[in-house]
């Protein structure tokens, strides 16, 4: 290390690597020099080197506000790992460590400090921080300070006091997840005169996939089966039983899934959380109450078999998949009860209009990327207000799906909602309306007199998935509401007028039978702002990794991470095993030319990776 190190010298001989990536050092720099600022990368975007590095070069203790208690010993062990004084303090400490990171923050014998929201804002928290020299305030997980987000934090909305207390400290709040009103929100409320430093959402590793969902739990079993045997994924649901259920079907099909959702004790969600953190290939199956700040980098999917609520939440959730740069899934199983089911929370929360109002339009924006015909990456970078091209690695661009001017069809769906409700003097849920589309005399319609209205039997064309997947269009574009409180019966809604005029267009997505390729995901690295085609070079260089090698490098990592007690990806993450494996390093100088290799890892763990790589030929 030089004696006078600067961003880039602790970039290379702490972390082991060449360069900063996007926006990384613009950060660095004015946070240096006593900015504040708004930093919006994706999840592996390399967020936190954003304020370590400053921490490290400025005078002073670097603070860290993270909402999430049972991850800030593995981000602490992590910097432990590279040779950093890191410590945290939360309620999981007894009075005589608190008191001795204490007294470590006012010697000043720590570089960076993790703290909890609510110990921050105590009396003694404060009063503690009174007593050091500060270098500066990251605030991770910033969009928890939005009451309008899809995470808000009551906690977080108090941290505004940073500001009034230490004006002169610079402060960096930090997210993956944050529209433009949710921006000036955290602006607002936490930094003065900041700059807003906003990288690429794009996760162009990351092949987004969404399929109609007809019998959800058997497709996510054939998903993970045929794509992701062994992998470590996460599966979310909407409720606790179902996480629950899931997660005995999984284990009952030898796969490794573990639940995780807020009914479970604290001691049965630490023990999950530990297992999916140290073990290779867990499934977490759980609420959208885990992940936020996972860290581990080899998540290979991420499965939803429940609509999320919002198009913040779905990448929130999804990029906790490939952080390592290698190719991962984001995996949504999507059907007409998502619709009712979401749409019925929102009616029946407590919240006020606005925030109804609100979240119907940020669920119909999701609803907008599931039902998409086009490139969903190109979608869902937009409602980000990021432009970009087709992405050639989503499932629409993978295998184009057919479109049909459903209009007529969507015109005799309407038609008949209305017949049928006009001809009885009541709504009708979805099952018996395709019954008299599809000219089916069962006894319900029968006894209704449904039979003689003019479109009975004017839809046997298609069969009942036809008529499901449009209704489910539908739905999603308010031309149908359907009526959760009451048997999910069906009326028309207020646009549908201009269907049934001929003043509006229907548009049915049908994909062609067997079109869609199924196979294994391709492990490949993907750089920052990489594109299919480098994704994919990428890939052909990392299928002549000698797996052996790369084996015998895991099991090494896992006898060391457990000695060390702490997750294996803090010891080393794939891409760098993979890096090492494919290029066979011989001496200590050659690895240190790996990426993700500093100073102290080479100097602590260089010889038994060289002793690795010698004895497997």
């Amino acid at each position: 290390m030089p004696a006078n190190p600067d961003a880039a010298d602790l970039l290379q001989h702490i972390w082991g690597y060449a360069e900063f990536r996007g926006l990384q050092r613009e950060v660095i720099e004015h946070v240096l020099g006593g900015g504040d600022a708004l930093v919006l990368m994706p999840t592996g975007g390399g967020k936190s080197l954003c304020f370590q590095i400053p921490a490290l070069l400025r005078d002073g203790l670097g603070i860290v506000v993270s909402p999430l208690i049972a991850l800030m010993q593995d981000q602490v062990a992590a910097l432990r790992e590279l040779g950093l004084r890191a410590a945290f303090l939360n309620s999981t400490l007894d009075a005589e460590t608190a008191r001795r990171v204490q007294e470590q923050a006012r010697r000043g014998d720590l570089d960076l400090l993790y703290m909890a929201p609510e110990r921050l804002l105590s009396d003694s928290g404060q009063r503690l921080l009174d007593q050091c020299r500060i270098a500066l305030f990251a605030i991770d997980e910033a969009h928890c300070v939005s009451q309008w987000g899809h995470d808000f934090r009551p906690e977080y909305g108090q941290l505004s006091i940073l500001r009034e207390r230490w004006p002169h400290v610079p402060r960096v709040a930090l997210t993956a997840t944050a529209d433009v009103p949710t921006r000036q929100e955290i602006a607002d409320k936490l930094l003065r005169d900041g700059r807003a430093f906003v990288s690429s959402f794009d996760r162009p590793n990351i092949r987004y996939r969404v399929v109609e969902k007809r019998d959800g739990r058997a497709q996510l079993l054939q998903f993970i089966r045929g794509e992701h045997a062994g992998d470590c994924g996460v599966v979310y649901c909407l409720s606790r039983n179902t996480v629950e259920e899931v997660a005995t079907m999984l284990a009952a099909q030898d796969i490794a899934a573990l639940p995780y959702h807020a009914g479970l004790s604290a001691e049965m969600r630490a023990h999950h959380l530990r297992r999916f953190l140290d073990e290779d290939g867990i499934v977490m199956v759980a609420t959208i109450a885990f992940g936020m700040g996972i860290d581990k980098p080899d998540v290979r999917f991420v499965a939803h078999l429940d609509m999320p609520r919002s198009i913040e939440g779905y990448f929130q959730e999804t990029g906790r998949a490939g952080r390592d740069g290698l190719l991962a899934q984001a995996w949504l199983a999507y059907g007409l009860q998502d619709v009712v089911q979401q749409r019925r929370l929102i009616e029946l929360s407590e919240a006020d209009a606005t925030y109804k109002r609100l979240s119907t339009a940020k669920l119909d924006a999701m609803l907008a990327l599931a039902e998409a015909a086009d490139c969903r990456r190109v979608r869902l970078l937009a409602y980000f207000d990021e432009t970009s091209t087709p992405c050639g690695n989503c499932d629409n661009c993978l295998s184009p799906p057919e479109l049909i001017d459903a209009t007529e069809s969507a015109q005799k769906l309407l038609s008949t909602i209305y017949r049928c409700q006009q001809a009885s003097g009541t709504r009708f849920a979805a099952t018996h309306i395709i019954d008299v589309l599809r000219g089916k005399r069962g006894d319900k319609v029968e006894r209704y007199g449904h039979h003689a209205v003019s479109t009975f039997g004017i839809g046997a064309d298609l069969d009942e998935q036809d008529w499901r997947s449009l209704l489910r269009q539908l739905v999603a574009q308010h031309l149908v509401e359907v009526d959760a409180a009451h048997f999910n019966v069906l009326q028309l809604g207020a646009a549908s007028r201009e269907v049934l005029r001929g003043q509006r267009r229907i548009l049915l997505k049908r994909r062609a039978p067997g079109s869609e390729r199924k196979r294994r995901a391709p492990r490949g690295v993907a750089g920052s702002g990489a594109t299919a085609a480098s994704a994919g070079a990428a890939l052909q260089a990392l299928s002549r990794v000698d797996a052996a090698l790369f084996e015998r490098l895991r099991a090494w990592r896992a006898s060391t991470a457990k000695e060390h007690g702490v997750p294996a990806y803090v010891v080393f993450p794939d891409a760098t095993l993979h890096a090492i494996a494919s290029t066979r390093p011989a001496t200590l100088a050659d690895l240190r030319g790996i990426s993700g290799v500093g100073d102290v890892k080479l100097e602590r763990y260089g010889p038994a990776l060289l002793a690795c790589i010698a004895d497997t030929k």
